[in-house]
């Protein structure tokens, strides 16, 4: 430190009285000019956030926020996307509500069985490198859970897929099914977007847009292509 800076910091403290404290700030930047190593320092800044000072940890929110929002954008997007298609080569009200919930059932023993075997995949990687690491056999504390993540992705899957088949499967009017199914479905991916975003700490209005414009792309593709698939072929089912 500068010799006449330290001069005017004792004269400014012997005339302030004893009860002067500095603040920490100001100890850090004495003790590391005083040759304090600058490894110490570093670290010191580079420090993490306690949890208890209202830090959070994204990281470990990745995992269970990944497979939720996955499971839940997928199950919205497939049975809109289904029943919006079906709608395009069939009128009745039976054969969108059949479509919607075969859709929902086919689709969340899908994700679960895909889970499943995914993450089963990975307890034995982990369960294998531990043992080559000298760790204790039966010990399962820290692997993660294959029935435990079929399971949340089943009802992350069925969540999402129900607000379609539920919005649009009991309207009577052809049209205002494909209206009410698109809308219902709008505002899932809107909202499913934004929490994601909320929750993975980055920006909700960007999360929901990315969300929203895939969905619409999805059900606008199944709805054009079946519309296609029905004026190529002159198919007109009218029955479910």
């Amino acid at each position: 430190m500068d010799p006449q800076l330290s001069s005017h910091v004792h004269a400014a403290a012997s005339k302030a009285g004893a009860d002067v404290v500095l603040p920490p700030a100001a100890v850090v930047i004495l003790d590391v000019e005083a040759g304090a190593p600058a490894a110490a320092a570093a670290a010191v800044a580079a420090a993490p956030a306690d949890p208890s000072d209202g830090g959070v940890d994204y990281m470990a929110r990745a995992q269970w926020l990944r497979a939720a929002v996955l499971g839940a954008n997928d199950g919205l997007v497939s049975v809109a996307s289904l029943m919006i298609g079906v709608g395009a080569v069939n009128a009745t009200q039976k054969a969108m509500l059949v479509s919607g919930m075969a859709g929902l059932v086919a689709g969340a023993c899908s994700m679960a069985i895909g889970e499943f075997v995914s993450v089963y995949a990975q307890y034995d990687i982990e369960v294998s490198q531990r043992k080559r690491d000298g760790g204790a056999d039966g010990d399962d504390e820290g692997l993660p859970s294959p029935t435990q993540a079929a399971l949340a992705s089943a009802l992350a899957f069925a969540f999402g897929a129900i607000l379609p088949l539920l919005s649009g499967g009991f309207v009577p009017l052809w049209w205002a099914r494909i209206v009410a199914v698109s809308a219902a479905s709008s505002v899932g991916l809107a909202a499913f977007g934004a929490v994601g975003g909320y929750l993975g700490g980055s920006s909700m209005v960007r999360s929901g847009l990315r969300v929203l414009l895939g969905g619409w792309f999805a059900m606008l593709v199944s709805f054009g292509i079946l519309r296609l698939f029905k004026a190529a072929f002159n198919i007109d089912i009218s029955s479910a």
